[in-house]
């Protein structure tokens, strides 16, 4: 019984603890005799007592030692209640002493809680109402959810990573971490079903005080009244909705952040992040990457350094059979930011055979991972109607009863879900007041170093993000197209013109004049031209004349949209100008009725033989020759490369012909003989000429096939022809007062110029036609297109991502977000009133959740 003074040795003197070995205390301790041999030594006070008894009868009612004697009696009284019991009793009778005294103040500091609520409750309504006449000031976790959904959209967009705190909750599947949230925000608030994947996306829970238990999402302006079960219900709902809406298909857990904010009088301001429950094995109806993709968000948030993680375990299950401690216990190897969780513990208490086990598990002696404090709870029956106030009054009369507490094995600061409740938002303020001010640094610094890099890259350029470039860019091709009407009808009709003669003229050529050509008379050759034209207009020219009038105008689009404005050119926006430009084409459908109305105008220019003046004829002369003369050099080129190189070039370019190209020469030798006999020759070799023209051939040692000698009669008599035609061209040339007589008394005879001049007109009228299509119609519906395309690319951020690319962008990109005082002014305005309030709370040893 002696104390241990060995903590106050500096006090007492030293010559004091030389008495040590003078005197042997320890003899001295075995020669005083134990407890029961001292009880029997002292005197009997329950005699004592009955002696004082006696002497109280001879005391009168005023004496004035009644009130001394009346103590006395009732010590003794007391002391007759006095048993001797053993220790182990006494042990029991104090820790339910303990315990009552704990639930005691247990009771008091709740009744007092309500009466704070009731109070902060009416404070607030009165602050509404405007009686201090003064607007409500957003409270510092608002602020602080308000910096978080910033970052986090900005995260989802640019993958930038914060480190400012956040509650992240954590657990397997059905161990109940919802119901470990409901307890924390006193509402049923989450979707709930039997042993089914209810959380499939992660949804961020901003808890404040107010005066009035609402709910309301962060892009929604409804509030839920959550002391409405209606209200509860719609809330549910909207959630399970939004979940199932943030999915994608083919897959069953998604990424995308529900942000959630819950209001109500004595709710601990905090911030939590509820994910999808950790899983084992992927289920059938579930995508194969599940698993996978659970880790991965689980990891995404765990990893940030300042999260606080909340790692709900199911105490009714075996501890071996958790997947979620290995998990925490990777991110968070020393637990200095990790809170365990063990929820069901009634069940755990009702299966489990040793109590010890439990204790172990709370200690964390069963698992590998560490943490700051273990909590258990209890969070209901396991009915889904079960209120609030309910599972409350059953956590408390569970923890009141049950052995946990009796033996010790667990401490009153770790059960029920209102201590956890304060020990998180604690914490979790308390990793606020660490953190805010060196991420607000952090961000200034970032800033800094990128405001610097765009200085020394891009000093004459403004600091546009990528939807400012996208717009700057949507406003030049849009000044683009405009510039298509700017276009002089001149330049229309030329290219047109010129486009349609360019498609047309080999069958204008080989179909209509060279048959026409071969006949006898005039009048055999203008119904051949005049059959062959109305086929022709009524069948191919009209749909060709559209097929040129829509190059066309994609040639001058795209010139438009890809041509270099000189140094104002961005070559940034090339990608972007490309990509409209050829959905815009694809989309672009010329007018249907712009064929019929093009046929009957190409048709009656067509019938029209009348030129009226010597200009008029000399332009189609003129045409004539050019078009003769362009077939001629092609016919002549196909016909050198037939026969090879002559004597000059072989001689200049030491060349020579080939075993083939030797033969086709002398075959046209042969044939030229054979037209130069018969000027009047038909277009055709007859058989028994195929066959002259070989013998000699033959004669000469020459073997050759007879359709060889066809094919190259084709290309020798076609070059004789428009030689021949050439010529009559020329002696054409004065021939338009037989024209105006009709050739009466004329041997001179120019069909062919009239049939050119009604081509040449018929190009004419077509380019207008076409010209006006286009000025008045088509581009402006593809105007209408491009607008259309910027519209739909405008909506679509990865088309943008695709499109604007370059570190120019990125750079830009970054300091918007770093920026973000002018997209959002209360973005660093919040951090810096959050830091202060840390601050000023440091000061006074509290924390901003007080």
């Amino acid at each position: 019984m002696m104390p241990d003074l060995d903590e106050y040795k500096w006090i007492i003197p030293d010559f004091v603890w030389e008495l040590d070995e003078l005197i042997d205390f320890e003899k001295l301790i075995k020669a005083l005799p134990d407890a029961d041999d001292l009880a029997k030594l002292l005197p009997d006070f329950d005699k004592i007592g009955e002696s004082f008894a006696s002497l109280k009868g001879f005391l009168s009612p005023g004496a004035p030692g009644e009130t001394a004697f009346r103590a006395t009696d009732q010590g003794y009284d007391n002391d007759k209640q006095f048993k001797k019991v053993s220790d182990k009793e006494k042990i029991d009778q104090l820790q339910e002493e303990l315990l009552r005294t704990q639930l005691k103040y247990q009771r008091m500091l709740e009744r007092l809680e309500k009466e704070n609520k009731e109070l902060r409750k009416l404070v607030l309504q009165r602050d509404d109402k405007g009686i201090h006449q003064r607007k409500l000031k957003k409270s510092l976790i608002d602020m602080y959810s308000e910096v978080l959904d910033i970052l986090s959209d900005y995260d989802a967009s640019y993958n930038t990573q914060d480190h400012l705190p956040r509650v992240v909750v954590v657990g397997d599947q059905s161990a109940g971490k919802t119901s470990v949230l409901e307890m924390i925000a006193q509402a049923r608030i989450f979707p709930r079903g039997s042993g089914e994947m209810m959380t499939r996306s992660p949804v961020k829970v901003t808890l404040s005080e107010g005066p009035h238990h609402v709910a309301l999402f962060k892009d929604s302006s409804r509030e839920f009244d959550l002391t409405k079960e209606e209200d509860l219900a719609a809330l549910r709902n909207e959630i399970e909705i939004r979940m199932r809406n943030s999915v994608k298909e083919g897959c069953t857990v998604s990424t995308e952040t529900i942000s959630l904010s819950v209001k109500g009088p004595g709710l601990q301001r905090m911030v939590l992040v509820d994910l999808p429950g950790v899983i084992s094995t992927v289920t059938s109806g579930m995508a194969p990457d599940t698993k996978e993709t659970i880790f991965s968000i689980s990891k995404a948030y765990m990893q940030n350094p300042n999260a606080i993680i909340l790692c709900i375990q199911d105490g009714s299950v075996d501890a071996e059979r958790s997947i979620v401690t290995d998990l925490v216990s990777q991110m968070d190897p020393q637990g200095k930011r990790t809170i365990f969780v063990l929820t069901k513990v009634d069940l755990a208490e009702k299966n489990v055979a040793s109590p010890n086990r439990i204790q172990q598990i709370i200690e964390g002696k069963l698992f590998p991972m560490k943490a700051l404090g273990y909590f258990a709870v209890v969070t209901g029956k396991g009915n889904s109607s079960e209120s609030i106030e309910s599972i409350k009054e059953y956590e408390e009369e569970f923890f009141q009863n049950s052995k946990l507490l009796k033996t010790s094995m667990l401490k009153a600061h770790q059960v029920t879900t209102k201590n956890l409740s304060l020990a998180v938002s604690d914490c979790f303020w308390k990793m606020v007041r660490e953190s805010v001010e060196q991420q607000a640094d952090a961000f200034k610094a970032t800033r800094f170093n990128l405001e610097t890099e765009w200085k020394n890259n891009y000093p004459r350029l403004r600091e546009l993000d990528r939807n400012e470039l996208f717009e700057k860019a949507k406003n030049e091709i849009l000044d683009e197209v405009i510039s298509l009407t700017q276009v002089t009808p001149k330049h229309w009709e030329e290219i047109l013109e010129k486009t349609l003669w360019e498609r047309v003229s080999t069958h204008v050529i080989e179909n209509i004049y060279l048959p026409a050509a071969q006949t006898t008379n005039s009048g055999t050759f203008n119904t051949t031209v005049d059959i062959k034209l109305k086929q022709w207009t009524d069948k191919q020219l009209p749909n060709k004349a559209v097929e040129v009038a829509w190059e066309t105008l994609q040639e001058e689009f795209s010139r438009f949209m890809t041509e270099k404005k000189g140094k104002e050119h961005d070559d940034i926006f090339d990608k972007l100008k490309q990509a409209v430009k050829e959905e815009t084409i694809k989309r672009h459908r010329w007018n249907e009725r712009a064929e019929d109305s093009l046929r009957v105008i190409q048709h009656n220019a067509l019938e029209d033989r009348s030129i009226s003046d010597k200009q008029q004829w000399d332009a189609a002369i003129h045409f004539m020759e050019e078009t003769l003369q362009s077939r001629l050099k092609d016919t002549e080129s196909v016909i050198e490369d037939m026969v090879g190189p002559d004597w000059k070039k072989r001689w200049l370019h030491w060349v020579g012909r080939t075993k083939e190209q030797n033969i086709r020469n002398e075959t046209k030798n042969e044939l030229e003989k054979l037209i130069k006999c018969n000027e009047d020759h038909a277009a055709y070799l007859a058989n028994d000429e195929v066959t002259t023209v070989r013998k000699n051939l033959e004669a000469r040692g020459v073997t050759v096939d007879p359709c060889l000698i066809k094919d190259t009669w084709h290309q020798i008599y076609r070059r004789f022809f428009l030689k021949s035609a050439l010529n009559h061209c020329n002696l054409c040339r004065r021939g338009f007062y037989y024209y105006q007589r009709h050739f009466v008394d004329s041997e001179l005879e120019c069909n062919d110029v009239v049939l050119f001049w009604r081509i040449q007109r018929m190009l004419a009228i077509t380019a207008n036609t076409l010209r006006q299509q286009l000025t008045n119609t088509e581009v402006r519906r593809l105007e209408k297109n491009v607008k259309e395309v910027l519209e739909d690319f405008a909506e679509d951020n990865e088309k943008k991502v695709m499109l604007l690319t370059g570190k120019r962008v990125q750079l830009a990109e970054d300091l918007t977000f770093i920026d973000s005082a002018e997209l959002n002014p209360n973005f660093f305005f919040n951090l810096v009133k959050i830091s202060y309030c840390c601050f000023l709370t440091s000061k006074v040893q509290l924390l901003p959740s007080h």
